[in-house]
């Protein structure tokens, strides 16, 4: 391939070793990205009939600076719909040691428990109004419990229709229970006006009853240290439910007016 340059001269090739042709008097310079090639003052009657000496031609390299490259890529894991607009007060419930553990540790406070499904889509359009409420009401915590990971408890505890949320209150334990969806969310806010104003309860947090740790104990869930001492003699009594690894897989849940099979 060649490369015919307006200023006169003729180069065959690109590269860097090309041979040159001249056909003007006097000196001349041609560079290119990887050098520069200088030729010295000749006469062009040099030329004629020869090719030019290797003395009459200096190469000169470029000098390379080393580069230091370096390259990050950073993948953002995006947040399920259950994970966003979360505030400090919510907390994900990892275990059923967990829930009782912070039902204990609340004091007076109000504790909202919010128990939820990933595929329940009552849940999913409630959730953003849920952490609304939770920005406004800093003192009250919000225990989120996932249903899909948390079943065996939820079953115990007799949740069995999702949006699902209990209140708790010190030494009063559960004040309410209810479902509601985004068309009922008033019952939420009636219930958060009524019990969420400042009251000194005595004694300390009540958490749970006694018939739901003795379920939650006899299934291995939690310590059976959690129990009150008038049940802890009672050796394996469950009440009146019994749960096994295949009653727990059969689970009906309720989303609304529908029923959906765990």
């Amino acid at each position: 391939m060649s490369c015919l340059l307006k200023s006169g001269f003729f180069v065959s090739g690109c590269s860097h070793n090309s041979i040159i042709k001249n056909r003007d008097k006097g000196s001349f310079r041609v560079c290119s990205s990887i050098g520069s090639l200088q030729f010295k003052d000749i006469n062009s009657k040099q030329f004629l009939g020869k090719s030019p000496l290797v003395s009459d031609l200096s190469y000169k390299a470029p000098k390379l600076e080393p580069v230091n490259a370096q390259s990050s890529v950073f993948i953002g894991k995006s947040l399920r719909w259950w994970e966003k607009s979360l505030h400090p007060n919510m907390i994900e419930i990892h275990s059923a040691q967990h829930f009782v553990d912070s039902l204990l540790s609340a004091g007076d406070k109000l504790v909202i428990v919010d128990f939820y499904s990933p595929g329940c889509g009552g849940c999913k359009a409630l959730h953003p109004k849920i952490c609304q409420l939770a920005e406004m009401n800093p003192d009250t915590t919000f225990l989120k419990v996932n249903y899909e990971e948390q079943k065996p408890m939820c079953y115990a505890l007799r949740v069995h229709v999702l949006p699902f949320f209990r209140f708790y209150r010190g030494a009063e334990g559960r004040v309410c229970s209810f479902s509601c969806t985004n068309a009922t969310i008033k019952k939420f806010k009636d219930a958060l006006a009524k019990h969420g104003t400042d009251r000194c309860s005595l004694g300390p947090a009540k958490g749970l009853e006694e018939s739901e740790l003795l379920e939650l104990a006899s299934i291995g869930l939690i310590s059976r240290d959690l129990l009150p001492s008038s049940t802890k003699d009672d050796g394996d009594k469950v009440g009146d439910l019994v749960l096994n690894e295949n009653v727990v897989s059969n689970i009906g849940l309720k989303e609304g007016n529908a029923m959906v099979m765990a």
